[in-house]
């Protein structure tokens, strides 16, 4: 005798509804500032997380903080010594603090170590300050001869 095998039909999984608010002051945060909130807790962990490093630089400098942009940076050029856009975005936070001495430095790293996007550097508002002075032709056109 064949026996045959009912298949029961799948119901949809139904799950209860929570109706729950987060009043801690952490969770009232939104965009930029739920960003650094989240990294720096990482980082408080994990210091030395290369990855999360960056996106907290990032948004350190999207909401105005260059101080920590730029200590975030240079603790980034101390783990990633030969990475072009790590002295890159070394060059940014120091241009955005009109120091434009060490920006020229970190600037002229970074194109030694590589980095080699014209139309990027001379775009970039981080590094308005620097477009008026001579020695930032003198770095296109190095950066030109290379390519």
């Amino acid at each position: 005798m064949k026996t045959e095998s009912k298949k029961r039909a799948l119901s949809p999984i139904r799950l209860p509804k929570y109706n729950f608010t987060l009043r801690a002051p952490e969770f009232q945060k939104e965009g930029e500032e739920f960003i650094i909130w989240f990294f720096e807790g990482i980082i408080e962990k994990v210091p030395d997380y290369v990855e999360c490093l960056m996106y907290l630089g990032n948004a350190y400098t999207e909401t105005g903080r260059y101080e920590k942009g730029l200590l975030i940076d240079l603790k980034l050029c101390r783990l990633q010594k030969d990475d072009p856009f790590v002295h890159y975005n070394l060059a940014c936070s120091y241009a955005l603090l009109k120091n434009t001495e060490e920006a020229f430095i970190a600037l002229e790293k970074a194109i030694d170590l590589g980095y080699n996007d014209i139309y990027y550097i001379k775009n970039d508002k981080d590094l308005a300050v620097l477009r008026k002075d001579l020695r930032f032709k003198n770095l296109l056109k190095k950066i030109s001869k290379k390519a």
